[in-house]
């Protein structure tokens, strides 16, 4: 026959018992804090040691350049001269950007090639490139007007003759003899092809794509309150 537990010897075990699951929720509590605080502490660590993407380098010195050389902003457009995308650019966008931050000294516009579309593409490449070596003013004013006056990308537009006669056309400032004779010969082939290489090493996937200081611009083209948005952080962190 089971013997009945004494009072207070009910009450000591049950002391015991309190006593025993206090210190489990103590250590319990040190546990979900000792882990949370190791948690914390990796993240902080991976933050802060883990490699960042370094800026894109460009060879700014060797692009037609819009603006001044020594703007704290430097934005990169790629582009293809049959893009109907970078043509929306060119008219919709390059001229407010221009307007607000090119011609106030705090952004400079370069240009590359990325020749994607048709082989025609390279050779308006060849020809923008021609003009540039005779002339940068001449260049953006080359840039407009093959922009203004690009046709269907579907067809093969960007001949020879029809770049030279759009050079004439809209009083482009340079020798279009030598013009015809440096998109005929190629003249510089080697630096359309360097700009597509450098445009396929950054990961370039469309055009228009900008950089800005270095840095791809992920947004749309066509949104300018998010371009100056990325540009008034680039000139902040410039000014650091």
């Amino acid at each position: 026959m089971t013997q009945p537990i004494k009072k207070s010897t009910y009450k000591s075990q049950r002391k015991a018992e309190q006593e025993r699951m206090e210190r489990q929720r103590k250590t319990m509590r040190k546990l979900i804090w000792g882990t949370a605080i190791v948690v914390v502490l990796g993240i902080v660590a991976a933050l802060i040691f883990t490699p960042r993407s370094n800026p894109t380098d460009f060879d700014y010195a060797n692009l037609p350049v819009l603006g001044k050389t020594d703007a704290p902003v430097k934005i990169v457009e790629f582009g293809d001269y049959k893009c109907p995308s970078c043509q929306i650019f060119s008219q919709q966008v390059k001229p407010v950007l221009e307007k607000e931050y090119v011609e106030t000294g705090k952004v400079a516009l370069y240009f590359m090639d990325f020749p994607f579309i048709g082989p025609d593409s390279t050779t308006a490449a060849l020809a923008a490139h021609s003009v540039f070596h005779q002339s940068n003013d001449a260049f953006w004013k080359y840039y407009d007007a093959l922009y203004k006056n690009q046709p269907d990308e579907k067809t093969l537009w960007a001949t020879p003759d029809y770049l030279v006669k759009l050079a004439k056309d809209n009083g482009i400032d340079v020798d279009t003899d030598l013009l015809k004779k440096d998109i005929d010969g190629q003249t510089y082939i080697k630096e359309v092809n360097a700009n597509n290489s450098a445009a396929i090493k950054a990961n370039v996937q469309s055009t228009p794509t900008l950089f800005i200081n270095g840095k791809e611009f992920t947004g749309s083209f066509a949104d300018y309150g998010a371009i100056k948005t990325a540009i008034e952080d680039a000139l902040k962190d410039a000014s650091e």
